[in-house]
């Protein structure tokens, strides 16, 4: 497929975030170059490069389609097709709270409307910080100890909205 834009490399290059280091750019251009002859590429390279960064936002994105030789409207079209991608950078501690039926029965909704508003972020973002991001799911496979929520590898059991600032306490 033909690259659509006219931005070159250099471009491209210069259009990246500016909380990407020297070292992460130069992992990036790897990946890029060792797959860049690759059919179907695509999804490998962008994960390998989230991997290294975080996340894709736009500027690595356009990197990744000027590397590859494909439009941006197609490496666009996968990174928001498939879940696993994510645009914005990540806190440092990611927070997954179960938004299946038993965790919401128990008490769920008042815990994410306070963590949402305590954090001053909602599910699917990231705090101005980059401490915590928040992101809802549909089961965390812990019914008979709901409500629960992750953070990280941790599971914390049968959390109630007075138990939340203890628990961020933990993460810095």
């Amino acid at each position: 497929m033909a690259h659509a834009s006219n931005q070159t490399a250099a471009e491209a290059e210069k259009s990246v975030s500016v909380d990407l280091t020297n070292e992460q750019l130069e992992a990036v251009d790897a990946i890029i170059r060792q797959n860049r002859h690759r059919p179907g590429a695509l999804i490998p390279v962008l994960k390998e490069v989230q991997d290294v960064t975080g996340y894709l936002p736009l500027s690595l994105q356009k990197r990744i389609s000027t590397g590859l030789n494909l439009s941006l409207s197609e490496v666009y079209g996968v990174v928001t097709f498939y879940s696993f991608f994510r645009q914005e950078p990540i806190g440092r501690h990611l927070i997954k709270v179960c938004l299946g039926t038993a965790c919401y029965v128990r008490g769920n909704k008042d815990l994410v409307q306070n963590l949402s508003r305590d954090l001053e972020c909602k599910i699917g973002g990231t705090t101005q910080d980059r401490r915590f991001s928040i992101e809802g799911v549909r089961c965390l496979g812990c019914c008979g100890i709901a409500p629960v929520i992750t953070v990280g590898d941790h599971v914390h059991r049968e959390v109630r909205v007075k138990d939340m600032p203890a628990i961020l306490e933990q993460y810095e």
